[in-house]
């Protein structure tokens, strides 16, 4: 396997989670569906708000990446939701369905030996694909831990 497969298959399991934060998978099966909207401690966000966030902002850098006709969304009302909990149960199914498959389309765009990870994106001529997963990367990461304090914060999660 060469050093480029090498550098894909690194970024894809930091895509995953796992390596230096709790896999989204994990966290999202910590929260029941009438805790999502609650911020504790005076927090300024939920659990909900974080994972629209993140997938929301995973959704428009795989069409940044990958779309003729991308348009900049608007910061920062487009990329958190209006309200602080799902509308009901089967808009949050369809979220966390929608951050995986798109999850897996930004994983398959990779990992296609076609893709070369220092080529340009479609979007911007300064901007590589190596950029723009490593954002993805570094903003799930970050939110992430974030959501993991939401948890801590509502007693669902311990270090036990």
């Amino acid at each position: 396997m060469g050093g480029n497969a090498q550098i894909k298959l690194q970024l894809i399991t930091h895509l995953k989670g796992g390596e230096a934060f709790i896999p989204l998978e994990e966290l999202l099966k910590e929260i029941t569906f009438d805790k999502l909207g609650l911020r504790p401690k005076d927090l300024p966000y939920s659990f909900y708000e974080l994972f629209y966030h993140i997938r929301f902002t995973q959704k428009d850098i795989l069409d940044y990446c990958t779309t003729k006709e991308y348009k900049t969304p608007s910061w920062p009302a487009d990329y958190w939701p209006q309200e602080n909990s799902p509308a009901d149960t089967n808009s949050w199914e369809k979220l966390k369905e929608d951050y995986f498959r798109e999850r897996q389309l930004l994983i398959d765009h990779v990992i296609n030996p076609e893709t070369e990870l220092l080529g340009i994106v479609r979007n911007n001529k300064a901007h590589s694909l190596l950029r723009e997963v490593l954002l993805v990367i570094e903003h799930t990461a970050y939110h992430t831990g974030q959501m993991l304090i939401v948890l801590r914060h509502l007693g669902l999660h311990t270090t036990d």
